[in-house]
């Protein structure tokens, strides 16, 4: 996809949405690291489900800290890998206070300290707590990076790395956003929208049809 194509692209995405965000409900910084941790292997859905009474009984580090690991279960339980998000939520809390004065770091090294926080979780927060211009390349990003020749990659970091140097740089704060939403509800795995698709045009992807049916797909 050329610069053309990819400038398009995104402006496509821009004039449907044009004010993207995360659909994780937080108000503040710490509650979305908490979210975002919470998140993995799982959906948004479920996260809020759980994160929306967590949070107005206890929504700061201390307040997660002393509620306890048996405290946070009952509303962590249905999310997948709840026990071991449990003990990341506690560990996390408590590096907080004692490194970080009870605030969220703004830097990726200081993030990726963080238990259970990868490069990931850590972009996310980057981008979506603190405005920086950065990708967080999850299942629906790789997929739609690769399949329309937006970004081909083997890998996650790979294809993060060739968004940052192909996503034009008026659009790349809410890269992220749109592409994550974009993979989720258009650009399906498995039965993706293609006769729906306001980039549909601009699309690489060979395997496309009226139906939007493929098979064999990333």
């Amino acid at each position: 996809m050329n610069l053309e194509k990819r400038r398009a692209f995104f402006e496509q995405l821009k004039a449907n949405n044009p004010k993207p965000e995360t659909e994780l409900e937080y108000s503040s910084p710490f509650e979305l690291l908490i979210a975002v941790l919470l998140s993995a292997q799982a959906t948004d859905i479920s996260v809020n489900k759980g994160t929306r009474q967590l949070f107005k009984l206890a929504n700061t580090p201390q307040a997660l800290l002393d509620l306890g690991e048996e405290g946070v279960r009952p509303f962590i339980q249905h999310i997948g890998l709840f026990n071991s998000k449990g003990k990341h939520i506690q560990e996390t809390c408590r590096l907080l206070l004692e490194k970080h004065d009870g605030k969220v770091p703004r830097t990726r090294e200081e993030l990726e300290a963080l238990p259970g926080v990868g490069r990931k979780t850590a972009n996310v927060i980057l981008n979506t707590a603190f405005g920086q211009p950065t990708i967080a390349v999850d299942t629906h990003i790789f997929r739609v990076s690769n399949r329309t020749g937006l970004a081909p990659g083997k890998d996650v970091v790979k294809v993060e790395e060739q968004l940052l140097k192909r996503v034009p740089k008026e659009y790349l704060l809410d890269a992220h956003h749109w592409l994550i939403l974009h993979g989720r509800y258009t650009c399906k795995a498995r039965n993706p929208d293609c006769a729906q698709c306001i980039v549909e045009p601009l699309c690489g992807f060979k395997q496309k049809t009226g139906k939007g049916k493929v098979r064999g797909d990333i």
